[in-house]
């Protein structure tokens, strides 16, 4: 119900936008009614509880002055009738006690889902962070990128994501890489971050295998920009410069690349203009947009970007693309994106099937397959979207 309620105070506009307001207000009466009749039932399961507690508590007492009553006529010199009005008092306590009994082995029952999933994350292995070892200060210069004989898995207990891919990317191309989901899409980026263990073959960047370079470094040299971008409370320099390592005018001009200048300074109260947690108080399309700015200031060598423009309309997409292009134009940059048309201005396109690539080459050259995967995909959406229009 939080979630939900949340959900829909988030996105209050485009639900309005829409006109969905009915079905969001039958599914939050809909969820209410579920929690009410789980709540009914189990109300109504301790008072039938504590009713029949009472009634077993009558009857222990009533045995126990009978076996009193008993003992005083056998044995009057023994029990006395001190001794059996002592018992009886004693007795009338139990009914109470059997009540709070049962009611503590209940809320330890109830509560010990918490201890299991607090006992969950203490026994959860920790991250080896590896932090051993000697890496340029330079690397990555060139973002380069091979896969050599890379099969991916989650957890044991899952399959394998991706099989056995051979995969080299050139310095300075530009990759999109499209699939069905659960094709393996996201576990290869995934796997450059350390994010995804590789149980077969090894990664390399720049002629350096990565399961030798300690985690916090692999992670900050590169640069990502999520579908979902995570804002923290604070202000708006904070949030492009995590670590105050950039001046002024090195963030104003990462926003000028980003095409955020001007919403910053106008819009946003500039720098040091104010950031609620999560960034609820920032459109998605600006949240993206300074996540790229985030990207452009941190000058990584390579670049990737997961989804990053599913959750926006054409033009805030077209600026964001645009922006990026322009800022990377000699960096590897990855993107992985369900809208098949992002990835014709790409030099290279992989299609992943079942955790291995299918099809591999430029966007004309998989075009140019009237039977091939990646055009069946594209006219299968471009129909899909011309239907919704």
């Amino acid at each position: 119900i939080l979630s939900h309620l949340a959900e829909s105070i988030t996105g209050l506009e485009t639900i309005r936008a829409f006109k969905q307001q009915r079905r969001f207000k039958i599914a939050m009466y809909h969820k209410l009614d579920c929690h009410t009749n789980a709540f009914l039932i189990a109300n109504s399961a301790t008072r039938w509880l504590g009713i029949a507690l009472d009634y077993l508590g009558a009857v222990i007492v009533l045995l126990a002055m009978i076996v009193s009553l008993v003992c005083s006529w056998l044995m009057p010199e023994v029990v006395t009738p001190s001794l059996v009005g002592l018992a009886i008092n004693y007795t009338l306590l139990v009914p109470i006690y059997l009540n709070w009994v049962v009611k503590f082995l209940s809320d330890v029952e109830t509560h010990m889902a918490g201890v299991e999933r607090v006992a969950g994350y203490i026994e959860m292995q920790p991250e080896d962070y590896k932090t051993n070892g000697f890496i340029p200060r330079s690397w990555p210069s060139k973002g380069e990128i091979r896969f050599d004989n890379v099969s991916l898995r989650y957890d044991k207990s899952s399959e394998v994501a991706v099989t056995g891919l051979k995969l080299t990317i050139t310095p300075g191309s530009k990759v999109g890489i499209c699939g069905k989901t659960g094709s393996g899409k996201s576990s290869i980026v995934m796997s450059l971050f350390g994010m995804t263990p590789v149980i077969i073959g090894s990664i390399y960047i720049d002629g350096i295998d990565i399961s030798a370079v300690p985690l916090q470094i692999l992670r900050s040299r590169l640069s990502v920009i999520p579908q979902d971008i995570i804002m923290f409370s604070g202000t708006i320099r904070e949030n492009l410069d995590l670590e105050n390592r950039y001046t002024d005018d090195q963030i104003w001009e990462s926003l000028e690349m980003a095409q955020m200048k001007e919403t910053v300074s106008t819009k946003l109260g500039g720098l040091y203009g104010r950031v609620l947690e999560g960034g609820v108080n920032i459109s998605v399309g600006q949240r993206q947009l300074l996540c790229l700015a985030r990207a452009i200031l941190h000058q990584a060598a390579i670049l990737v970007m997961d989804e990053a423009t599913s959750s926006l309309d054409p033009t805030t997409e077209k600026t964001m693309l645009n922006a990026a292009e322009k800022a990377f134009a000699n960096k590897t940059v990855i993107s992985i994106a369900h809208r098949l048309s992002t990835l014709l201005s790409c030099d290279r396109i992989l299609v992943l099937e079942g955790g291995k690539v299918v099809e591999d080459g430029s966007p004309s050259d998989l075009l140019s397959r009237s039977m091939g995967i990646f055009s069946t995909m594209l006219r299968a959406s471009e129909g899909t979207q011309s239907s919704t229009i």
